[in-house]
């Protein structure tokens, strides 16, 4: 029998993995965790063979949890991601597998399979232990030059250019982004988001607004405040002002 516990901020993600793993005898969850906090308790509690593990969730993402964790003994790891194409990269050529939001039935058990063959053995354990280590510390070398973001809007899953992105600013436990005349909306953190990019290209010019520099027109004085002006595309002439306090 192997023991798992999923880990994901989202309710319904949670509930299709629970709903997914009832299909499979061997299989059995432990603990459903809502964050990274309740996440590393649940670790030190349950030491399970099998984690489903969100990358994106507040405060605490699942690598910063891979990262508290990584001098113990690792579990089998299968990630579930909606958004960083580097991670997918990276998941491919460390041979770690994934789930890719939205994932169908047929897809979670292939996964399960896999982590099957990876929780069977000790040897297999501390194999995938050393490429989860080495997968860290190539996401830390890439973190900073996030170059796509996967956006589900009207049931289709978009591949956004952050390039492509004017400007962006908090919306509650989300942050919308403004690309010419549409916007978008992605469940992230300003923190961990401007941790995530080009800082030669975006700043943060308020607590809850970043910039890209090479959409800005025109910066001027607006008493003891400045007024930004953003095309909204190259081929538009018209631009959106945004007044905000410089801190």
């Amino acid at each position: 029998m192997i023991r798992a516990i999923i880990v994901d901020d989202e309710p319904l993600a949670r509930e299709k993995v629970q709903l997914f793993a009832q299909s499979i005898p061997d299989l059995q969850i432990v603990d459903v965790c809502s964050n990274g906090h309740e996440a590393l308790t649940s670790l030190k509690k349950t030491k399970p063979d099998l984690v489903f593990l969100d990358i994106q969730m507040p405060e605490l993402t699942g690598f910063d949890i891979l990262e508290k964790i990584k001098k113990e003994k690792l579990p089998g790891i299968i990630f579930i991601t909606a958004y960083d194409e580097f991670a997918l990269r990276a998941f491919e050529f460390h041979a770690l597998d994934y789930l890719l939001k939205p994932f169908d039935r047929e897809r979670f058990e292939k996964a399960v399979e896999r982590a099957k063959e990876i929780v069977s053995s000790e040897q297999n354990s501390d194999v995938t232990s050393q490429q989860i280590r080495s997968l860290l510390d190539s996401l830390k070398k890439e973190t900073q030059t996030l170059e796509r973001i996967i956006v589900k809007t009207n049931g289709r899953i978009i591949f956004l250019r952050v390039d492509e992105i004017d400007w962006m600013e908090a919306a509650g436990n989300y942050i919308k982004l403004h690309v010419g005349n549409e916007a978008h909306l992605v469940r992230e953190t300003m923190n961990n988001i401007e941790k995530q990019l080009n800082r030669e290209k975006f700043v943060r010019i308020h607590r809850s607004t970043i910039v890209n520099i090479d959409r800005l027109k025109e910066l001027q004085p607006w008493f003891n405040d400045f007024l930004f002006q953003i095309f909204q595309s190259p081929l538009q002439h018209n631009h959106l002002r945004m007044k905000h306090t410089v801190e």
